[in-house]
């Protein structure tokens, strides 16, 4: 064809840009060889994760699915007793949820506790 520029003979070596790139590959990987980093297939002790860490999480969970659980069955209640069904579970679950995640953050140390007698 007349717009390919190599001619047959041309076809094993690759282009300037691609054997720059592969050069450049190829010393990366030889960088990556020499670091000391460990390998993760190689067998040796597991890291075991810290039970307070555990305990701090499933406390922050309970904490954000109480103030949800507790916020519906108020507006539950509210509608089943006023009779302004579904206002009233809408209205709570969201309160129960803000409140679940402002617990979650005093958990967390994010927002500190506001004591009246301070």
């Amino acid at each position: 064809m007349a717009d390919d520029k190599r001619g047959q003979g041309d076809r094993k070596e690759p282009p300037d840009d691609e054997a720059a790139l592969s050069a450049r590959l190829q010393r990366l990987g030889e960088r990556l060889k020499d670091t000391s980093r460990p390998s993760e297939n190689v067998a040796g002790p597991r890291q075991t994760a810290d039970p307070a860490a555990m305990a701090r999480g499933f406390r922050m969970s309970t904490e954000l699915v109480a103030g949800v659980v507790v916020g519906a069955i108020i507006g539950w209640l509210l509608d089943r007793w006023l009779g302004i069904s579904p206002w009233g579970l809408i209205v709570f679950l969201l309160l129960g949820f803000a409140a679940g995640v402002l617990n979650v953050m005093r958990a967390a140390g994010v927002v500190r506790n506001n004591n009246l007698t301070d």
